[in-house]
């Protein structure tokens, strides 16, 4: 009964030091390599913000490899990526509203889903998947839009988030020689 004790004490305390030693020191150390960035607009009566994690290429294979298709991805790197906006848009053809949402995207070798969550978790994998599990609750998807992809000529070393005009405005993503842009409205 003793040695019970103990035992549970001394895996409590692993547990204590895991959460606040050992998770934060991960994130600081993961953030080394994927730097957070954010973009924003503020034009035409919209204000929106993105805030994500950057990481590089290093010459591995991004969509497909790294990035699996068919599979719902964090779009980015440690805490999730989140998308503000201050008013009511239009993305695609449908009404997101004015609030904050973690965005993910489930890749594909022609298209994108891209999917608005009301829930921002704080990682956004899962640690025992080793990053290969999200933890997206599908029952708090606001909205979903499948959009085209183009190839790049050029490969991104970085993975970037941001906006983008050309007689429209865009979320636009891209990394490798893959980009995707989302048409918003007003």
């Amino acid at each position: 009964m003793k040695f019970l004790k103990w035992f549970l004490i001394v895996i409590a305390v692993l547990a204590l030091l895991v959460a606040f030693v050992g998770m934060p020191y991960m994130k600081t150390q993961t953030k080394k390599h994927s730097p957070q960035k954010t973009a924003t607009y503020s034009e035409n009566g919209m204000d929106m913000t993105i805030n994500y994690s950057s990481p590089s290429k290093k010459g591995r294979v991004i969509f497909g490899g790294l990035v699996p298709y068919d599979v719902v991805w964090r779009t980015g790197a440690n805490e999730v990526t989140t998308f503000t906006s201050a008013s009511d848009i239009m993305i695609t053809d449908k009404k997101l509203p004015a609030g904050t949402y973690s965005l993910w995207t489930k890749p594909k070798k022609e298209s994108w889903t891209v999917i608005f969550n009301k829930e921002v978790p704080d990682w956004g994998v899962t640690i025992l998947s080793g990053g290969k599990e999200t933890t997206r609750n599908a029952e708090q998807d606001v909205l979903q839009v499948e959009v085209p992809v183009d190839n790049m000529s050029q490969p991104a070393e970085f993975f970037t988030v941001g906006f983008e005009e050309k007689g429209q405005l865009y979320l636009s993503i891209f990394w490798d020689k893959t980009k995707v842009r989302v048409p918003i409205s007003n």
